[in-house]
């Protein structure tokens, strides 16, 4: 296969017209393991480490359905010296907690399992996470490096790539924890804007893949909101009530002046025919879309 016939997902989501809004995985708590050597294909669990410390931090981050992610900062670095770890909490009252700790020695990573137990500190800037994870998928390489390195030259201290975080078709893919947003569709230009405007907190509909304290038709239905009356802070809607009938959901939302009082917003969805959904995987799979179908203030 030459360069010229070889598939991308990214550029097939982009040709079929693949929707962003729905697509943010679900989770408050990531736990951040700073690795800068070759990250395997599937990142944390893939390690050579010592067994006991790795099924411990495993197990419980699997007790908290936290997300493992390795990570660097862009560009080359030498693997010795002490490296970092994390563990970010968006808690239910949106709340934004970290603890930070380090290690040498695979041991030292027995920190984890505490400060999983630990509420955290509030008050620290947002970590703003690139996937760059080429050994699992090529389009979160191709895509998502150059990102890193535009968002890494803008705001040095708080970037870093890392591995998988769901979603390939939409590289290059950014999430800011613990705030608990992504972002995708992402270039160089678009990331630093829409980062800009996350750290003002200004968050636009462009490029939203949704919050991941919500679920994917509330994600849809917040979207819509920003799109029709304009950018928000993280926390300035807050969706409060959601009602099923079969593949349709009315969802309302308040909002904090001067955004509107209350909006209520229905969505659909439906599944798509199948398509190669990602670099490596060969299969053919469908996907759900949740599409918007009326906007209206309260």
């Amino acid at each position: 296969m030459t360069a010229a016939e070889r598939f991308f997902c990214a550029d097939a989501a982009r040709a079929r017209g693949d929707s962003l809004a729905g697509t943010a995985p679900y989770g408050s708590v990531w736990v951040l393991v700073e690795y800068r050597g070759g990250w395997p294909p599937n990142g944390f669990d893939g390690l050579d480490l010592d067994p006991r410390t790795k099924a411990a931090v495993f197990t419980a981050a699997h007790a908290v359905r936290a997300r493992i992610l390795l990570i660097r900062r862009h560009g080359r670095h030498s693997a010795a010296g002490h490296r970092r770890w994390a563990v970010l909490r968006h808690d239910d009252s949106g709340g934004h907690r970290q603890e930070w700790g380090t290690w040498s020695r695979d041991q030292d990573l027995a920190g984890i399992v505490g400060a999983l137990d630990r509420p955290g500190e509030t008050g620290g800037p947002p970590v703003v996470l690139v996937c760059a994870h080429g050994q699992h998928d090529t389009c979160c390489a191709v895509r998502g490096r150059p990102v890193g390195r535009a968002l890494s030259e803008r705001w040095p201290h708080q970037v870093w790539e890392c591995t998988h975080i769901g979603g390939d078709r939409f590289a290059a893919n950014v999430v800011v924890a613990p705030d608990g947003v992504y972002y995708g569709n992402l270039d160089a230009v678009s990331a630093v804007t829409a980062v800009e405007g996350h750290l003002a907190d200004r968050i636009h509909a462009d490029h939203l893949r949704g919050y991941t304290d919500l679920f994917p038709p509330q994600q849809a239905a917040v979207a819509a909101v920003l799109q029709r009356f304009g950018p928000a802070g993280r926390h300035d809607y807050t969706v409060v009530g959601t009602h099923r009938d079969d593949n349709c959901w009315r969802i309302r939302i308040t909002g904090r002046p001067p955004h509107p009082a209350v909006v209520d917003v229905e969505v659909r969805s439906h599944r798509t025919p199948p398509s190669q959904l990602t670099c490596r995987g060969l299969s053919m799979s469908s996907a759900a879309v949740y599409e918007v179908t009326a906007v209206s203030v309260g």
